[in-house]
């Protein structure tokens, strides 16, 4: 079983998930967005034969350090936290996966300190352009303030129920409702879902943290990202990872998604500023973000600047699959991570 302890690291208390043998490879797991470690265990544990697994929270989420999040260093504070952690322990090279906005963080990582970094996992990653506030492949601005997007468009009933730990079914914006409708396929609900769903209300909330702050603009729906929290801190005012392509070296890198997903796609339930007015504005400010069609171009970007890039979709799965298709996931990952050790 995954053992839990906290690393002082340089820069932040961190709780770390870890299973397997610590002399083995190593595989760096970084969670989404409203999680926490606790999602990739079942992972780690298919895996601990043969991989040394650690998982940490990020900050904000689970039992790490609570520090702030500064928004306006798009996730390099969270990236900075993970190279800090693995330091710490001593890893010099690892396999890095990375889910939803943990996506995010990986390839900040990559940015930062490509050279230790073996392969690169993003499974159902945000777009290197951030998650909304853009409006085509090259992830071009809405407008400069980075609306309409950011921690004022994430609905207050929701924020409110997820700051008084509601674990009830009553309202559709429960966060056991979000839970179940979005980040799996309907109507999959997993073994584990009051394990997974202390971890979504392990979030800290508040405008340092989850969602965030929001500040005034002149544009359409009124609002833009602020400098503090997490939903700020991916948007597109801030977050920006489409230099990917030019990083020296490259690690191989598998984009592994699930083909049902409602929270990264091109044109879904959750563009998150779409859905608020009725009366719908100029489709060519406001079109919805492409997301699978900007990552895919930055990725295949990677793959022609002479990167190993692969694009896997797993049928039959959402925004979770390693969750949702674990057979599948594990070994759509473990070949691909066996082949860059030449096994």
């Amino acid at each position: 079983m995954p053992i839990t302890k906290t690393i002082d690291t340089a820069r932040i208390k961190i709780n770390v998930l870890s299973c397997g043998n610590p002399g083995a490879e190593t595989i760096l797991f970084i969670h989404g967005n409203l999680s926490s470690s606790v999602f990739w265990e079942p992972t780690m544990m298919a895996l601990a034969d043969e991989y040394f697994c650690i998982a940490p929270d990020l900050r904000g989420f689970g039992k790490t350090e609570p520090l702030k999040v500064d928004a306006t260093l798009g996730l390099n504070d969270m990236a900075q936290d993970m190279l800090a952690l693995v330091e710490r322990l001593d890893v010099t090279r690892f396999h890095l996966a990375g889910h939803s906005m943990g996506g995010g963080v990986a390839m900040k990582m990559m940015l930062l300190r490509p050279e230790i970094i073996g392969s690169v996992t993003l499974a159902n990653t945000i777009s290197p352009y951030g998650y909304d506030g853009s409006v085509d492949e090259q992830g071009t601005p809405c407008y400069s303030d980075g609306s309409p997007g950011g921690a004022g468009y994430v609905d207050a009933e929701f924020i409110r129920r997820l700051a008084s730990g509601d674990r009830s079914k009553e309202n559709s914006l429960s966060p056991r409702n979000i839970l179940e409708q979005l980040y799996f396929k309907p109507p999959f609900v997993p073994d584990n879902i009051d394990k997974l769903l202390d971890a979504v209300l392990s979030a800290h909330v508040g405008d340092d943290w989850y969602p965030g702050n929001a500040v005034e603009s002149s544009f359409w729906q009124g609002l833009a990202p602020g400098e503090r929290g997490i939903v700020n801190a991916f948007s597109r005012r801030y977050f920006d990872a489409s230099n990917i392509a030019d990083i020296r070296p490259k690690p191989p890198l598998l984009w592994l998604r699930g083909a049902d997903d409602m929270i990264i796609c091109d044109e879904g339930a959750l563009n998150n500023w779409r859905p608020l007015e009725s009366d719908w504005p100029d489709t060519d400010t406001y079109a919805p973000q492409p997301m699978l069609r900007q990552i895919r171009s930055v990725l295949e970007a990677y793959g022609n600047k002479g990167g190993v890039f692969i694009e896997q979709v797993i049928e039959d799965a959402g925004h979770t699959p390693f969750l949702e298709k674990p057979a599948e996931f594990n070994r759509a990952f473990l070949n691909f991570v066996s082949s860059i050790r030449g096994d």
